[in-house]
Parts: C-alpha cells; sequence; structure tokens
C-alpha cells in the first residue's frame, strides 16, 4: 500500500510541475539590462532585433523560428536573428537563459526590451513590441 502512495504523491508532484512549466511557455517577461556577448551584439540591425536563442535538437525552436521569421517579415522596423548556443554556453548563461527557445527583443543600442520563454505568442508579443517599433 506504500508504494501505491508513493506513485500517487509522484504523479501529484509531476503534474504540478507539468502545469507549472506550461503556465510559463512563451510568457513575455522584462529582465535587467546586461553586456551583450559579442555573438549577440553582431545580429543587431536598425529597429528591434529578436534574437532567438536555440540549440540543435530543439523542436520547438523550429516553431518559434516560423512565428518570429514570419513577424519579423510582416512588420516595419522589426527583424529576426537566431543564435545556436549549442556550443556557446557562455552565451547562454551571460544572458542568463535557462532553456530554447528563449527570445530577446533587443533595440539597436543593445538595451533589451523584452524577452520569451519558450515558443512565443504571436499576437502578444506583437502586441507588446508596439511601443518600441516606428
Amino acid at each position: 500500500m506504500t508504494g501505491v502512495w508513493a506513485l500517487l504523491g509522484a504523479l501529484a508532484v509531476a503534474g504540478a510541475i507539468g502545469v507549472l512549466l506550461k503556465a510559463r511557455e512563451g510568457r513575455i517577461s522584462h529582465n535587467e539590462s546586461v553586456d551583450l556577448p559579442a555573438p549577440v551584439r553582431d545580429l543587431l540591425a536598425p529597429g528591434v532585433t529578436l534574437v532567438q536563442l536555440s540549440t540543435t535538437f530543439c523542436a520547438p525552436c523550429r516553431h518559434a523560428k516560423v512565428i518570429l521569421s514570419d513577424l519579423a517579415d510582416r512588420t516595419d522596423g522589426l527583424t529576426h536573428a537566431e543564435l545556436d548556443v549549442t556550443n556557446l554556453p557562455d552565451v547562454a548563461a551571460a544572458l542568463g537563459v535557462m532553456r530554447t527557445p528563449t527570445t530577446l527583443a533587443l533595440t539597436d543600442d543593445g538595451t533589451e526590451v523584452l524577452r520569451v520563454g519558450g515558443v512565443p505568442k504571436r499576437d502578444t508579443l506583437l502586441a507588446a513590441l508596439q511601443p518600441h517599433l516606428p
């Protein structure tokens, strides 16, 4: 009987963690400015650049890339760039990135406007970016 209770407890904990992670997916946050590593600075373009930090075997990264590149193609003053941090763990650490995909919205002077952990929600992201676009 103890084994059944242990199993039920483990399932409850796993379920709670799953709900928490799902709630955080695509959430927009604002972080303090950090000194941008050179590989990120090199990607900046005039206006706002959406820098997508991805890894090689990240399935959600492909979905995020489709959303972000389409959004950038349809929005004046917005650019999308992807950076694979698989072999650049120091870049991810310097930016405080704990998961991929993570998207940073950066102005051309390197100021972080917002960041999104997970696959962004297109309309929510566009609404948050509007004050920063020309």
